[in-house]
């Protein structure tokens, strides 16, 4: 048990230094987990997991506890669903990581200004049935839930996990000025859905339409927007799986 707990333990302080953590932070690290596993008696990798994925969950190069990074940069920004994996790449690779997804389905992030890292990200259908299959899946090689909309579950993890050093962001650049980015299908949908709504309001205005039915009419025409950018955008993916797996 002991040399299997050292072994652990070593090729565990080896992917924190890989990452960059300081040598305390990954002293003081080791120290409590070595104290909570002989508390629990088991074996390091059953409480744990893999070192290196559990490595990449511990934060890579997060501020030392006490020491909260007061300066971080805040950002908040949304786009539709053919567009949001190619501009979560762009913002991952800037230091971008996402805290979380608000009501509207916007992304929440955040960017330390001390020690940015680079981010990967994926999208993943995370239905009742398919949730406890893929986080078994992803979790132990390091990607964690950082937000749910529609169907869709997003996953990040530091790229340091994967790419050592290199997951390291020296300069970041400044915060995008824009908050949407939305691309031709989704500005041809949000299109057609200011035309209905549009309508809506003209039609409440004139007095053929009353309050009632304006919100009725908002409320389908936006439940209808997400459905269809949701069918559309699964249909894309299963054409582009089959050309993937024809090829």
């Amino acid at each position: 048990m002991t040399t299997e707990s050292d072994h652990y333990f070593a090729e565990l302080t080896d992917a924190l230094r890989t990452t960059g953590v300081p040598a305390e932070q990954i002293a003081a690290t080791v120290e409590d987990l070595r104290g909570h596993l002989s508390g629990s008696g088991t074996r390091p990798e059953e409480e744990f997991g893999p070192a290196a994925a559990f490595a990449a969950q511990l934060g890579g190069l997060a501020p030392l506890p006490g020491e909260p990074d007061g300066k971080a940069e805040s950002w908040t920004w949304t786009a539709d669903l053919f567009n949001d994996r190619r501009m979560l790449a762009v913002h991952g690779d800037q230091g971008w990581e996402v805290e979380s997804l608000d009501s509207l389905g916007r992304f929440v992030c955040r960017r330390s200004a001390t020690a940015a890292l680079r981010w990967e990200y994926r999208r993943e259908i995370i239905g009742a049935r398919r949730r406890a299959k893929i986080l078994a899946e992803l979790e132990p090689e390091g990607w964690e839930l950082c937000g749910e909309w529609l169907v869709y579950g997003y996953f990040k993890r530091p790229r340091a996990a994967t790419a050592g050093p290199a997951g390291a962001l020296e300069a970041p650049p400044a915060a995008p000025l824009r908050h949407l980015f939305l691309s031709r299908r989704g500005k041809a949908l949000l299109a057609v859905w200011l035309v209905v709504v549009g309508g809506a309001m003209a039609a409440t205005f004139i007095g053929t339409l009353g309050t009632g039915g304006l919100a009725i009419t908002i409320a389908l025409a936006s439940m209808i927007f997400a459905l269809v950018t949701s069918h559309l955008e699964t249909a894309k993916g299963q054409v582009d799986q089959d050309r993937s797996q024809s090829s």
